[in-house]
């Protein structure tokens, strides 16, 4: 180069003098050069251009020799940093992933029991070097890297092509790489095209080579090089699999042309292999055979085999030599939920990682779906091509004893429906059951985990992730617990259970279409689950408190601006719903002493190095004082004690002293909900109809019971399981600021004298113990929440001992009629097939979310159904989806009389009451 450099200096200084004597023969030398003429004047000036352009061009060789120095600083000092930041892998963590030649992820129930491969259509059987034909060795080294053992890892020459062959695509695993490079890309790297790939690549190509052999790499290499499609059509890995999969023999029986065309497959599998994907040979093996002569050609090249050895095999009969198509075994389904569900999750997470790897945040991924798309399908890719290891919270045990427990008693659910439809691959009519579908889960209450589930009665679609009307389920969550937090409310305070117009045409009634037509206790109107008290309670607080944000502190996001709007949210009419796993996830904030804790499936996730790359933690979020949730807790006990789920008192095998819990039931029975607490885990079940392709089936008004017994039976047969998670005697301490106050029983305050539209009355003849957070309330004459004028003068009248109709269960039209339990106790019979039809030509599907805007509070995506008693905007519940198994009666107690008044005046007739 120097040589070079000199010569041209000297070529430039000959041509200098030989110009500059030309242009100074001038007639002249002292002519001015304004007087110049002729040739004169155009030696003059071209001598001036001359010397201008060589000083262009000198300035611009200087600026170009100055940019590469600084381009060539930085490029190297951005090489550097690639490689400081690049994690190095110990040479035993190497190891283990050179050793584990799986070209697949695997999943793990709890405690590290397997659950299943990563289904990636890659077949491979590791086999050792010394069990491959010689001819495999050879065919490979002569083909992919003839200077294998010579090299330090890394050449240069193979570094230039393999980033071309990365950026044009051109070629699959190998693009010029070293082997050893092609070693690191599989085990180590992800498949993306970067410069900051490649870097890595280059360091830990030389990092393998300095701590293990050649043979070592070689055996590597051969076991999870992707080497096409198999008999069967599955896709297959490693010399042993092509060998089996091709040409029915072992690795170590192929003979030279065999190996040949195994050793030309890398280069781009799937174009020479001789099968498609359904295992059937292809039409022309021209490809796959031409790569062959040319690996064959090489080998001689090289010397590996004599020109004799080179015309035989290249006169062999390939086509004749592979095997005839086959079909592929059936996957066992048996944890098809379990395999999903999983996978799903530790998708996301990992494509948040390689998201936050190129600097986008997960706000970036849910606001650009494309962008999003794009991680999850990176990170499925690296699942099903490279050996990571996933950890799940599911116990196994748990998991099969509910699933027993849902395969035993699914005929009790109710009527399986069926109908026609047409096939759209086939055009054929086929019939299509709709059984009743169910999805439960158990929570650890401490940490979320998720501990078990049941997916669905039938089908791929996960009920734990459907979004459904809550129902009743909500209350505790959206209203009463707010309330008691922001000292609206205590245990005793009476809510208001009269005949509503609540605006916008919208009243609410209770279960049955029933009205009590007294105050209620919160701890009574929350364990009869009655509508109208809840709504009064919501509407009351609504424009103070800030329900939402407790809402999304307890994990519940789908819930929308409208939502929150409407008075039917008390009742859970949602545009979209909730799912079960997280309504489960917020309950299970009032067993966790207010605290939330997210619930979560996967635990781990180990890449093939050993390194793992995402590990749970657990993040608790303060939703409720300590004093509001041992007041929740107490009152969701009468839920079970003598609420709408007391039938679970004689069902349960285990102490229940301790156990909350809540009922839920949206219009028309569409949706039957049962959560229940122990302090150590949550159990949640739903039931329904997906109602897919336009049906619109509900289910039968015994419903809330057969939940319960199926809920009972799950309860029973998890804590046979793991008896000590559910910490059945652990009790609730009671917090210095929870105060006690002795009420009147039918007014929920301090007993006392009492002025009212100019009459006084006294109270306190039957009283109870209200619990409050951190306040004490004092007595008013308007006591209640949501009581009317109209409503406190029959109140008053009755305690003063007028029959007026008080407390005396009404239809909407004011007919006094018995009261409805939601529960009957009358023995279950099991509902089989019905023979109810419907017919369709749609594809049976459900959608999540299912986009509805209802009047009954579904989040299915069909009509409403008439309302009669009015409706609530675009998704109020009308309110007769509530529960309830009071009798609609209520003592007045003691003494109590009225007292003197000056004047009897009656009072105006309101339509909204005032309340404390």
């Amino acid at each position: 180069m120097k040589k070079f450099v000199d010569r041209v200096k000297t070529l430039g200084t000959r041509f200098r003098r030989w110009f500059t004597a030309f242009v100074t023969r001038r007639p002249d030398s002292k002519a001015d050069s304004k007087h110049l003429t002729g040739k004169t004047a155009i030696v003059f000036y071209g001598n001036v251009t001359l010397q201008s352009i060589k000083s262009i061009v000198y300035y611009l060789l200087g600026v170009l020799g100055i940019a590469a120095v600084f381009g060539l600083g930085l490029f190297g000092g951005y090489f550097v940093s690639i490689i400081d930041a690049t994690p190095i892998p110990t040479e035993a963590a190497m190891k283990a992933t050179l050793s584990n030649t799986s070209r697949t992820s695997s999943m793990y129930f709890a405690h590290n029991v397997k659950l299943s491969d990563v289904k990636s259509d890659l077949y491979s059987t590791k086999v050792s070097l010394n069990d491959m034909s010689p001819w495999l060795t050879k065919a490979i080294i002569a083909t992919e890297d003839e200077d294998f053992y010579r090299h330090d890892g890394v050449v240069p020459k193979a570094v230039i092509r393999a980033l071309f062959s990365d950026l044009t695509g051109m070629g699959n695993q190998t693009g010029g790489s070293t082997l050893t490079q092609q070693v690191v890309k599989m085990m180590f790297l992800n498949s993306e095209t970067t410069f900051k790939r490649k870097a890595a690549e280059i360091m830990l190509a030389r990092r393998l080579n300095n701590h293990f052999s050649k043979n070592e790499i070689l055996e590597t290499y051969l076991n999870v090089a992707t080497l096409g499609r198999n008999n069967k059509g599955q896709n297959i890995a490693g010399v042993e699999a092509a060998a089996q999969g091709l040409f029915g023999v072992s690795a170590s029986q192929v003979n030279l042309p065999e190996a040949a065309f195994i050793a030309g497959l890398p280069q781009s599998p799937f174009v020479y292999t001789p099968y498609t994907a359904n295992g059937q040979l292809k039409a022309s093996l021209k490809s796959g055979i031409n790569r062959q002569q040319t690996v064959l050609f090489r080998m001689y090249r090289a010397g590996v085999i004599s020109h004799k050895q080179y015309v035989a095999a290249k006169s062999f009969d390939l086509k004749g030599a592979f095997l005839k198509p086959e079909n592929a075994e059936q996957d066992d389904n048996e944890y098809g939920y379990v395999y999903n569900m999983v996978l799903s999750e530790a998708k996301s997470l990992l494509a948040e990682k390689l998201a936050q790897n190129d600097g986008h945040s997960a706000a970036d991924l849910a606001k650009d779906n494309a962008l999003n798309n794009d991680y999850l399908r990176q990170a499925g890719d690296l699942f099903a091509s490279k050996n990571y290891q996933i950890k799940s919270t599911i116990n196994k045990d748990v998991y099969d004893r509910m699933q027993f427990v849902m395969r035993a008693t699914r005929n009790t659910f109710g009527q399986t429906y069926t109908s026609t439809q047409i096939n759209p691959k086939t055009g054929e009519t086929e019939t299509v059951k709709h059984p009743v579908q169910n999805g439960s889960v158990v929570l650890d209450n401490q940490t979320g985990a998720v501990l078990g589930f049941v997916g669905g009665v039938s089908g791929e679609l996960n009920h734990i992730y459907t979004l459904r009307s809550p129902g009743s389920t909500i209350k505790p969550l959206l209203v009463y617990a707010p309330a008691i937090d922001q000292k609206v409310i205590g245990s005793q305070t009476a809510l208001a259970d009269f005949k509503t117009n609540l605006g916008n045409n919208y009243s609410v009634t209770d279960y049955g279409d029933q009205i009590q037509n007294r105050f209620i206790p919160a701890t009574e109107a929350l364990a009869q689950s009655y509508n109208i008290p809840a709504v009064n309670l919501y509407k009351h607080i609504k424009p103070n408190v800030n329900v939402k944000s407790y809402m999304e502190k307890m994990g519940i996001d789908t819930l929308t601006d409208n939502d929150y709007s409407q008075l039917g949210l008390a009742l859970g009419g949602t545009d979209y719903g909730v799912d079960v796993k997280e309504q489960a996830s917020a309950f299970s904030t009032f067993a966790n002493e207010g605290e939330h804790v997210p619930a979560y499936v996967i635990s781990e996730i180990v890449d093939p190095s050993g390194h793992a790359v995402y590990r749970h933690q657990v993040k608790k979020t303060k939703v409720f004082s300590k004093g509001t949730n041992y007041i929740m807790n107490q009152m969701l006990k009468n839920v079970v004690e003598s609420g709408t789920a007391e039938s679970l008192n004689y069902q349960l095998r285990f102490n229940t002293d301790n156990l909350i819990g809540k009922t839920g039931t949206s219009n028309d029975f569409r949706d039957i909900w049962f959560i229940g607490s122990t302090p150590g885990v949550t159990i949640a079940s739903w039931m329904g109809y997906d109602n897919s392709n336009g049906t619109n089936y509900t289910l039968d008004e015994n419903s809330s019971m057969t939940n319960e017994a199926y809920w009972s039976k799950l309860a029973n047969a998890v804590y046979h399981t793991i008896p000590k998670q559910f910490k059945v005697d652990k009790k609730l301490a009671r917090p210095s600021t929870v105060k006690s106050v002795t009420v009147d029983k039918q007014t929920g305050q301090p007993a006392g004298t009492l002025t009212f539209n100019g009459r006084t009355y006294h109270t306190g003849g039957s009283t109870v113990t209200s619990l409050y957070n951190d306040w004490e309330p004092t007595a008013k004459a308007e006591f209640g929440i949501g009581g009317s004028k109209d409503n406190y003068q029959l109140f008053y009248d009755h305690l003063n001992g007028k029959s007026n109709g008080y407390g005396q269960v009404s239809d909407a039209n004011g007919r006094s009629t018995e009261a409805k339990k939601e529960h009957q106790e009358t023995p279950i019979t099991p509902e089989t097939t019905a023979p109810a039809t419907t017919e369709s030509s749609q594809t049976p599907s459900v959608t999540v979310p299912s986009s509805q805007k209802n009047q009954q509070g579904t989040s299915e995506n069909q009509p409403s159904e008439p309302q009669t008693t009015g409706t609530g905007g675009t998704n109020g519940a009308t309110g007769t989806g509530g529960e309830t198994t009071g009798t609609g009666t209520t003592t007045t107690g003691g003494n109590t009389t009225g007292g003197t008044t000056t004047n009897n005046q009656q009072t105006t007739p309101a339509t909204t009451g005032s309340g404390q």
